[in-house]
């Protein structure tokens, strides 16, 4: 069973390059604001997260670009959870223009629990696997 939360967004200006393109480590800012909303959809927040001493760095990142985007296109940036986290969360991404099925960035990131204090990997918290139990199971 898999996730996947859909976030909308429309390109701006000062996200383009010379050419009219957006600029590729756009896409990394999509990924984030994707997945974090993502996980607020799904009843975590980051902010309540790092209060209880949890971080969660990205340890991996791939990115494949497919097609370009352009200023004022209208975006859609897939998040897809395929696995309930553990110590590691594995996210996909795929960045459409909306109302168009070809994609134009495709991508992954590998995200790592962590204790903010000691910089140590840990076990996902509970209430994130209680979060994710429904959404995975559907």
């Amino acid at each position: 069973m898999a996730y996947t939360y859909s976030h909308a967004h429309r390109v701006r200006y000062r996200e383009c390059d010379p050419m009219g393109v957006v600029y590729h480590t756009h896409y990394l800012d999509y990924f984030e604001v994707a997945r974090t909303e993502a996980l607020r959809h799904a009843g975590v927040r980051y902010r309540d997260l790092e209060a209880n001493g949890i971080i969660m760095p990205v340890v991996h990142v791939e990115v494949d670009y497919h097609g370009p985007a352009h200023y004022d296109d209208p975006l859609v940036v897939d998040a897809h959870f395929t696995q309930m986290p553990t110590v590691r969360v594995p996210i996909d991404y795929t960045v459409y223009r909306e109302g168009d099925d070809d994609a134009l960035v495709t991508g992954h990131t590998t995200l790592c629990f962590t204790d903010a204090e000691a910089r140590e990997p840990v076990r996902a918290p509970a209430a994130v696997r209680e979060a994710f139990a429904p959404l995975l199971e559907e």
